[in-house]
């Protein structure tokens, strides 16, 4: 007869206890409750419901447009005129595309923590989200932000 302590586990069953003896944890969150969502989640979010709206009213137009979000702009000692800034702080870029045969297609970046920074609350950042993705669209079709929002 073999005692407890030489006794294998059987693989296909899991342990009841850890390695404190204690039990299984179960659910951090309970199943109703929605999990906590990061701040870069978040302002995706934002940037994809205002880029959605446009490209259901726009879509022949940014058929081919890249939208992206960075956290911070890169570091360049002066910014050329495709960038939309405040003040000195770049808030996002627009890169127009390049056709040929190696074709870039056109790239908006917004850059996250600057937008965050400049926002009061949640509300206001997705305002300020929309806004700057407004201006970069219409500086790429070349139309009056006006008529896009």
């Amino acid at each position: 007869m073999t005692s407890p302590e030489n006794r294998r586990p059987d693989p296909g069953r899991r342990s009841r206890r850890d390695r404190h003896g204690r039990g299984l944890r179960g659910r951090l969150v309970p199943a109703t409750v929605p999990l906590a969502r990061t701040k870069s989640e978040i302002f995706d979010d934002l940037v994809l419901d205002t880029v959605e709206t446009l490209e259901r009213r726009f879509a022949k137009e940014l058929a081919g447009v890249e939208f992206a979000v960075e956290d911070v702009p890169p570091d360049l000692n002066v910014y050329d005129s495709d960038v939309l800034e405040d003040g000195e702080v770049p808030l996002a870029r627009l890169l127009p595309g390049r056709p040929g045969r190696q074709e870039v297609p056109p790239r908006i970046v917004l850059y996250r923590r600057p937008l965050e920074f400049r926002a009061i609350d949640r509300e206001d950042l997705a305002d300020l989200v929309h806004d700057v993705i407004i201006e970069q669209v219409a500086n790429l079709l070349g139309v009056d932000p006006d008529e896009l929002a």
